[in-house]
């Protein structure tokens, strides 16, 4: 019998963390991160045309501030922080510095995009000369072939959170090795994956803020939405349209049945996808006669590319795949995607907001789960689909445990399982805001009007004369001049321009060195092959 597997046994019977067992320093010090796109506009409130601009930097290299699918589209990163407060003051001054460097363009304040141009018209992310600036090229004119670049100017927050190293060491380092602790971090990682999926349709009925986009979003496509005065379309009971079929979704991707019940299982699930020729991309190309389009034909380019509201994730080394990382050096922190960017928050999000997002993903992290199945993710996705589009609706169903359940019943049953782990957190953190955001949480349930979505339809309808772009324009303005205005010190401002340069000095050493061909680098990067040895050796 091999070592990994007896290891894998003992694990098995290992008992899970509970939240008797974490002391205050353990919840002082999780570990959260944030990354938050945003379009950049025109000051008519057209999608920017403009390069990323040169005084932010390299998009490739600097570690606070690069580009999603477009080169209009900024991603806004902070580093990993155990504080709250210093996360969410970290992502203001990176708002700041870029609100000062954007000339007289505008941010997006919201997750569903401006005024668009046709798909060919919006300009795709460059990152350089160097084989892997490439290849993150080549990766979204791929996207934007598959599902059409409008759909992937879509922006939300992504939040990333984790249980420190030391909290694990403490409880389980002294009587296990390094592969044994990475195993039982992977085994509560995906344990933490399956209950949110399960339980993550709420976060989007209580910070979903999409129920309404331009025309020009669903021109010439298929929809079921309704006319509002002045170029708006809506639902009148949607949370998030961009977490719903008309969102950032793929109808091809549901092919793939994707388990969540282990590390192993989760790579296998992906691995055909990942590596077998899918015919209509097939068909494609991998280049246009001239230039690569795609960097593979497989249904999925690479990991990235598989739509979820919640990934595991590993950093990923110079040139490394994220699947590759992950079975190397196993789960360190999980993605969480499904999240909006907040309309009435100048940076897209808030303290209370992350105080409910701390004490759901710990719940998440420490409840009982069971292991998934196909008819499990199937009511997951039906679920998430309902609340995108009818969240507010009273008289919606939800599928729950092979039964149907309420919206108000099942998240005042969430809701109140919560609550020994806010009191837990306040606790350590000696405030009362986790409490609170449960509070809250439970007042949405019972008053579906004060959810965000719901005012967003009412603002846009009572003080904008029925424009979503009247009124998220409005808003973002406002914003953006805001904080060109806020002070920004001396010292914060002279950090932010040494990151500048710094990240073009390392564009250019990245590029002095490279000496692959792109080619042989693009085979070598989807290549499959190492992953496909390392899950041998841990199955």
């Amino acid at each position: 019998m091999k070592l990994t597997h007896i290891r894998n046994q003992i694990i098995k019977t290992m008992p899970m963390l509970n939240l008797d067992q974490l002391v205050s320093e353990d919840l002082t010090n999780l570990n959260r991160g944030i990354e938050k796109e945003s379009l950049r506009v025109n000051p008519t409130g057209q999608l920017s045309q403009q390069p990323h601009p040169d005084q932010l930097g390299s998009a490739l290299t600097h570690p606070n501030i690069t580009t999603d699918f477009s080169e209009a589209q900024l991603e806004l990163i902070t580093d990993t922080h155990n504080e709250v407060g210093n996360c969410l003051k970290q992502l203001r001054q990176v708002h700041q510095f870029v609100s000062r460097n954007i000339s007289s363009e505008l941010l997006w304040c919201s997750s569903m995009p401006c005024m668009l141009p046709e798909d060919s018209r919006i300009p795709i992310a460059q990152f350089g000369d160097s084989n892997i600036a490439r290849a993150k090229t080549v990766y979204r004119r791929g996207l934007a072939l598959r599902y059409g670049a409008k759909m992937q100017t879509i922006s939300g927050i992504h939040y990333n959170f984790s249980i420190s190293n030391e909290t694990w060491a403490r409880i389980y380092g002294r009587s296990h090795d390094r592969n044994e602790l990475i195993a039982i971090k992977n085994q509560h990682y995906f344990s933490l994956i399956r209950n949110f999926r399960k339980h993550a349709w709420l976060l989007l009925y209580l910070f979903g803020a999409s129920p309404a986009v331009c025309d020009c979003f669903v021109n010439g496509r298929v929809h079921h939405l309704n006319k509002m005065a002045n170029g708006t379309h809506f639902l009148p009971y949607a949370t998030s349209l961009r977490m719903g079929p008309l969102g950032y979704q793929s109808d091809v991707q549901s092919s793939i049945s994707v388990s969540y019940n282990n590390l192993t299982s989760y790579a296998q699930s992906l691995y055909d996808a990942l590596t077998q020729p899918y015919p209509p991309y097939a068909a494609i190309g991998l280049t246009d006669g001239k230039n690569p389009i795609q960097l593979s034909n497989a249904l999925l380019q690479i990991e990235n590319e598989f739509y979820g509201t919640i990934r595991p994730k590993q950093p990923v080394q110079y040139g490394e795949r994220p699947l590759l990382a992950l079975n190397r050096r196993g789960v360190e922190y999980v993605e969480v995607r499904c999240l909006d960017l907040d309309p009435y928050q100048d940076i897209g999000i808030s303290k209370e907001t992350i105080a409910f997002l701390d004490t759901f993903l710990l719940f998440c992290v420490l409840s009982k789960s069971s292991d998934d199945s196909t008819e499990e993710n199937r009511s997951n996705s039906e679920n998430q689909y309902l609340i995108a589009e009818r969240g507010r609706d009273p008289s919606l169903k939800l599928t729950r445990d092979k039964d149907f359940s309420s919206v108000k019943s099942w998240g005042a049953d969430i809701i109140e399982a919560c609550q020994p782990f806010a009191l837990k957190l306040d606790e350590a953190n000696q405030t009362s805001i986790h409490a609170q955001s449960l509070a809250n949480a439970a007042n949405c349930l019972n008053n579906p009007e004060e959810t965000p979505s719901a005012r967003v339809l009412q603002d846009i309808e009572e003080k904008h004369n029925g424009s979503y772009f009247d009124f998220i324009m409005s808003l973002s303005s406002e914003y953006t001049e805001r904080l060109k205005q806020d002070t920004l010190s001396n010292e914060v401002l002279t950090d932010c321009e040494n990151n500048v340069k710094s990240s073009i000095t390392k564009q250019q050493i990245v590029e002095h060195d490279e000496q692959l061909d792109f080619e042989e680098f693009r085979k070598e990067y989807v290549s499959q092959e190492a992953s496909r040895i390392l899950l041998e050796e841990r199955g």
